[in-house]
């Protein structure tokens, strides 16, 4: 099966042929002679996957790129004219309101504010054009004044500078509401409805508003030591803002979430999706946390709960670990075209010399690597991948559907300083169940004791617990305090339209999928990409299609990001906030739909140059515009690998984890839709955290793929060994029952979907005529009341007053009885 290339600019990895260094023909100097079946199958191979010699990527794994990069991709490169539009724009407003000579700099702190004051009032004027100049005015000084400055580095500091300054004025609360004037603007929806495609054009003022608001976010989010102290006291209240329901107003997030579903449903198609994704993600991260602050919240909440301190911290702990060396397609995926089956090895002379070679050097990662000498893959897998791919498309065209959420059909451990391990093992080992006494060797038997003092007990366990004891007894233990934290807050406001949220994030992401076929039928993502005026030139049309799909990585890192920070606060929150939505993203197919993205080549794909340097803000607002030239367009970008398509895949691998860790029926997912020679293929990206990722996916999945894949997958197996925590009586490794253990996975996700609709309906649903309502027993207070009579009961009411009371006999000792 040929495996579709990510998508790239010729001259780029992405469409490199995958030679390498070498002639193709197996017989250059220096090299023994190949035979020509096993040559043919080895170029066909090089071919479907790239570039073989994969050096180690130097890849720091953390919340967000560099701060100049993440600024840099809120733009398109068909975007960059209208930095010169914005300096046009302030420089007119400017000098008719500055009578001073003086530059924006040299002014002095109070008449900068002056200004800005001048600015937020000429923002309330009816004109959409000139509204339009005074946003653009605006936006000129939040990119950070880039006329008045000599270098990137001005630009950046200015960015800020002007950032907190917008922000103490205001400048954020009155573009919120610009911002729902143009959510509201049926015109411009109906103007671009009308169109057979929609450009950049008709996405002006929502880009101009949303650019203005992310540069804030983004900048004030960014904390550094240097800062004075009004601007950490402006970033925390900024923060409480973005948090919290203000003035009878949902937060923030939800209204993004809106416009995401509102885009989705058609009719918006004008909104500038990769934008508001970004401004998404930025406000989830600033109002809920990162990474680090996760961590804190995880060690704060244990404590609190009476539980013991984590044992390490896993994103710290991958960072000392070593990439291995990919799998060997010639030892790992069994027999070959070109190998005798097994049954004729066993009378052989020398293949029990070949198979303690092989077992003695599975351990051995970095001595050489033996994906240099790749063969093809057996006839069965590549027909396994090929069904999963069909597979894969079927289950995704459900996504092209109308949102409608399907019919019913985790506790992940906590791994967070280091601990002195055995040599070798980088994890502090682990188990769940100290009940049974399954896959532990004789000697353990006497130190049960021992191993349940060691047990590891997750926050996720004391949340269930608790949420059993409250559905049991909910008087006696009374109201549950449920604290008011910014994630409680988003979940809420999320609750009712989740399903919604979820489908819309993963059409997008589907539609941003570099292994997407076009359809007439898939959303466009493309709104705030494609000038006006198509190119005509073929450096342009290049221009273009490295801007494409760099925005299409851009939307794939966003969403990846997004999902994975809500997966994890939620799951710190509450388990069934996690589970809710972890549940919605599978109705939705988001299984299928990770597998279909990382069934590509994914080592082209991270090494992908869908970059312009010199188009890249700031270093674009110093330097003039360079001639479009092919040197231009391929000068100035010398890394191994794209950044943020290595952080997209890393966020993939680890949502996929979280969706089905310890879930049978999600795990059988996996193996339907054969899941493993996928994954495989993305050990031979040598970056570290990548292959734990992968190493996880593929153990949780190893006792079902049956004997002979673990025999024929034996390095796989001991990487899993070497990098993945140790959870101390699991069976992964040899579970040969399983064939016989029934699975019913439809009364598995129902039973969770219970729980679940359990703790949603106790903890947020609070209807007035609940069965535990307090009643009224006083008879005055009920005789008091004042009823609302019909007008014309006072003439029937001697006749009502007769029939219903007077000639009713009433049996005394009949109602004592049944009071």
């Amino acid at each position: 099966m040929d495996d579709p290339a990510a998508p790239g600019p010729a001259g780029s990895p992405a469409n490199d042929n995958g030679n390498g260094n070498g002639n193709g023909n197996g017989n250059g100097k220096g090299k023994p002679a190949v035979p020509k079946g096993r040559e043919t199958f080895r170029n066909q191979r090089r071919e479907s996957e790239g570039s073989v010699d994969c050096p180690t990527l130097e890849f720091e794994y953390g919340d967000s790129d560099g701060h100049a990069a993440e600024l840099s991709e809120l733009y398109s490169y068909t975007e960059n004219l209208e930095f010169t539009t914005n300096r046009k724009c302030f420089e007119e407003d400017f000098r008719t309101q500055v009578q001073d000579t003086k530059e924006w700099l040299e002014l002095e702190e109070d008449a900068q504010k002056t200004y800005v004051m001048g600015l937020l009032d000429r923002l309330e004027v009816v004109s959409r054009e000139k509204r339009l100049k005074v946003a653009r005015a605006v936006l000129y000084l939040a990119q950070g004044t880039f006329g008045e400055c000599d270098s990137e580095v001005d630009v950046l500091h200015w960015s800020r500078y002007n950032c907190f300054l917008l922000y103490q004025m205001g400048t954020f609360s009155a573009f919120l509401e610009l911002l729902h004037m143009e959510i509201d603007n049926s015109q411009a929806s109906s103007s671009a409805l009308r169109k057979p495609a929609v450009s950049i054009a008709d996405s002006t003022e929502l880009r101009v508003l949303l650019s203005v608001m992310y540069l804030m976010v983004e900048n004030i989010r960014l904390e550094r030591e240097i800062d004075p102290c009004g601007w950490r006291t402006a970033r925390e209240t900024f923060r409480t803002e973005l948090s919290f329901s203000t003035h009878n107003e949902e937060p923030f997030a939800l209204l993004l979430f809106s416009m995401v579903t509102k885009f989705c449903s058609g009719l918006a198609p004008h909104f500038p999706i990769k934008k508001v994704l970004l401004l998404l993600w930025k406000v989830v991260m600033f109002t809920l946390g990162g990474f680090e602050h996760l961590q804190a919240l995880k060690i704060q909440k244990r404590a609190e709960l009476g539980l013991p301190p984590l044992a390490e911290d896993s994103i710290q702990v991958v960072k000392s670990m070593r990439a291995a060396s990919p799998p060997s397609y010639t030892l790992d995926l069994g027999e070959s075209q070109l190998a005798p089956p097994p049954s004729k090895l066993r009378g052989r002379r020398g293949s029990r010399r070949q198979l303690l070679t092989k077992q003695d050097s599975l351990d051995i990662y970095n001595e050489r690597d033996l994906f240099k000498t790749e063969e093809p893959a057996t006839e069965e897998e590549e027909e396994s991948a090929a069904d999963g791919e069909r597979t894969l498309d079927g289950e995704l065209d459900l996504l092209e559907q109308d949102p409608l959420v399907p019919p019913p059909p985790s506790q992940t451990p906590l791994s967070t300083d280091r601990v002195a391990f055995p040599k070798g093992l980088p994890w502090a080992p682990k188990v769940r169940d100290t009940d049974t006494l399954v896959g532990l060797p004789r000697p353990i038997h006497e130190s049960v004791k021992t191993l349940k003092q060691h047990k590891y007990i997750s926050i996720a366990d004391i949340q269930i617990k608790n949420e059993e004891e409250l559905e049991k007894c909910p008087l006696s233990l009374g109201e549950e305090v449920v604290p008011e934290t910014p994630s409680e807050i988003l979940y809420q406001g999320m609750l009712y339209s989740l399903p919604q949220y979820m489908i819309a994030l993963l059409k997008i992401l589907l539609a941003a999928a570099p292994t997407s076929k076009a359809k007439t039928d898939s959303i466009n993502i493309l709104a705030d990409v494609l000038p006006e005026e198509m190119p005509v030139t073929v450096l342009q049309s290049m221009k273009l299609g490295i801007d494409v799909n760099r925005h299409k990585e851009i939307i794939v890192k966003s969403i990846s990001a997004l999902l994975l920070l809500l997966l994890k606060h939620f799951k710190l929150n509450h388990i069934y906030q996690f589970e809710y939505v972890s549940q919605h993203l599978v109705f939705a197919n988001c299984i299928p739909l990770i597998l279909k993205f990382f069934n590509q080549n994914i080592l082209s794909y991270i090494t992908a140059k869908n970059s312009i340097s010199v188009l890249d803000y700031p270093c674009c607002t110093i330097q003039d515009l360079p001639e479009l030239t092919t040197e231009s367009l391929e000068a100035g970008d010398n890394s191994q690998f794209c950044w943020r398509n290595l952080f997209s895949c890393i966020n993939l691998l680890r949502l996929l984890n979280k969706l089905t860790k310890w879930k049978h029926s999600r795990t059988m997912m996996l193996v339907v839709f054969k899941s493993a020679p996928i994954l495989k293929r993305a050990l031979k990206v040598k970056q570290a955290m990548l292959q734990l990722y992968v190493l996880k996916l593929l153990k949780i999945q190893t006792k079902y793929l049956g004997r002979q894949w673990r025999k024929s997958n034996m390095k796989t197996m001991s990487a899993i060994y070497q990098k993945v925590r140790h959870r101390m009586n699991d069976d992964w490794a040899y579970g040969n029952d399983i064939d016989a253990r029934p699975w019913d996975f439809q009364a598995e996700e129902c039973t969770l979907r219970a729980n679940i609709e359990a703790f949603n309906s106790r903890r947020y649903d609070k209807p007035q005529d609940s069965e535990f309502s307090p009643v009224d027993n006083c008879l005055q207070s009920v005789l008091g009341q004042r009823l609302d009579l019909p007008e014309d009961f006072h003439y029937s009411y001697e006749l009502w007053l007769e029939r219903e009371v007077f000639s009713q006999p009433i049996c005394w000792e009949e109602l004592l009885q049944n009071h």
